[in-house]
């Protein structure tokens, strides 16, 4: 027995080594980034091909001929990826992020593929719920590895690369009504699915998590005693008593608004100030925002990078330049009757939204240590999702009472309040914070408890 164990010992202790060989590689961070994107761009595609879908859907299924009901599929989604985000971040702090990612990436794709089957509106409604917590656990776990892969140098290039893949994932599920009118919607489904499944398969043996993640020792630290795991209420404390923290999840949240109401409402707008039909309207806005979104990550990420190494808030300063553009762009977008104005002022709200998104996990590592980020990240994509859903649902009521580019307009007011507190409040001491950083603020309060 003992001989039995000490052979396991040594198996366990040579794949590690192999593992620490591999990720220690210059070029493996990488190709982490590439395999990601393509699991980022899954995503978005299998989330977002229901909603072009609708009609081929309803050819069979007949409740989805009632907006209403269409309307409650889509937000039961928003709803279950919104309360599991902040749990699903927890989770990857503690677990492997790999394994993670295989099972959410696994599970989605099998619920794709299942929808494929389904034959009426409640097995629909089941689906996108499981789809709903599978998502979730995604991009905290995927933002989280990316960001402990690139300690500094690159960090904003390699997360706003990850995120192209969701901008190139929402603009290819927009062609899911093509396809399911070329095939049929049920093949559509069970070929994405298929995909999905395989690919997850691949990244079993491609895809390695970070040595030293989740209390593990750290690579190169043979005789390391692993450390003691965080419970999650302390985490949550860690978290929520950083003053910093609550003005990221505000500007954030800010910006989710304005996210989600060019995602879901800009092709109406359009078609509404432009007098486009939908076929006309629908490509120019989706295609607009996605192409200037790409261009706002590939000169976002890099002016970051290198900002960050002459002055500590450079890349606070690149966010804010991006929530700046999005500002006056909003208000053209939604006051222009020109096609020539509106397209250019989507570009303008692109460009800056490609900067911003580009540095929100790279400014949360600034103020979270790797201990509670995925975490942090969880209730931050938590609360965009939910403030999707809210002002999704709240352009619909305002769209004919105040009108849709009036409320496209204001949206500028709210990121200027989000632009002003993230210059004035966010002022980080290092790129990087420690895990010993932010326990040294409750470190008088642990005592405390311990002792009782």
């Amino acid at each position: 027995m003992a001989a039995g164990g000490a052979a396991e010992r040594n198996g366990i202790r040579n794949r590690n080594k192999d593992t620490m060989r591999l990720t220690e590689k210059k070029f493996y961070p990488w190709v982490v980034v590439g395999l990601l994107w393509v699991v980022a761009l899954l995503n978005y595609m299998d989330r977002q091909m229901l909603s072009t879908m609708q009609g081929n859907i309803a050819l069979d299924i007949s409740a989805l001929r009632d907006a209403e009901a269409f309307g409650a599929l889509m937000a039961i989604f928003l709803w279950v990826y919104g309360i599991a985000s902040p749990f699903s971040g927890a989770v990857a702090d503690r677990l492997s992020r790999k394994w993670l990612i295989v099972g959410s990436l696994g599970v989605w794709s099998g619920v794709t593929w299942a929808m494929g089957y389904c034959t009426d509106f409640h097995q629909l409604m089941w689906l996108r719920g499981v789809m709903g917590i599978s998502e979730a656990l995604y991009i905290p776990s995927a933002l989280s590895l990316i960001a402990d892969y690139f300690t500094g140098k690159g960090r904003s290039l390699a997360i706003g690369l990850h995120m192209t893949g969701l901008y190139c994932g929402q603009a290819l599920g927009g062609f899911g009504s093509l396809v399911a009118t070329t095939w049929s919607w049920q093949a559509t489904f069970h070929w994405f699915g298929i995909i999905g499944i395989a690919y997850a398969l691949l990244l079993v043996f491609l895809l390695r998590e970070k040595a030293g993640h989740g209390g593990a020792p750290a690579a190169g630290a043979t005789n390391a005693v692993p450390k003691k795991k965080e419970s999650v209420a302390r985490s949550f404390a860690v978290v929520f008593s950083n003053a910093a923290f609550w003005v990221i999840l505000f500007f954030f949240a800010s910006s989710s608004i304005p996210g989600w109401a060019t995602k879901n409402w800009l092709p109406t707008l359009f078609r509404d100030n432009l007098g486009l039909s939908m076929e006309w309207a629908g490509p120019m806005a989706t295609l607009t925002i996605a192409l200037s979104s790409f261009i706002g990550v590939m000169v976002g990420g890099p002016i970051s990078d290198r900002w960050v190494k002459r002055n500590v808030r450079g890349r606070i300063y690149t966010s804010a330049i991006g929530l700046a553009m999005m500002i006056p762009a909003l208000v053209f977008i939604g006051l222009a009757h020109n096609a020539w104005f509106s397209v250019l002022a989507g570009l303008f709200f692109g460009v800056g939204y490609g900067m911003f998104d580009a540095n929100n996990m790279p400014i949360l590592c600034q103020f979270v240590s790797s201990r509670q980020r995925a975490m942090a990240y969880g209730f931050m994509n938590s609360l965009g999702v939910i403030m999707g859903a809210i002002t999704t649902q709240l352009l619909g009521g305002l769209a004919e009472s105040v009108g849709l580019g009036i409320c496209f307009a204001m949206m500028g007011g709210i990121l200027l309040v989000a632009l002003a507190l993230q210059l004035i409040v966010l002022r980080p001491t290092s790129d990087d914070m420690t895990d010993e950083e932010p326990r040294e603020r409750l470190e008088a309060e642990i005592a405390a408890e311990e002792t009782e």
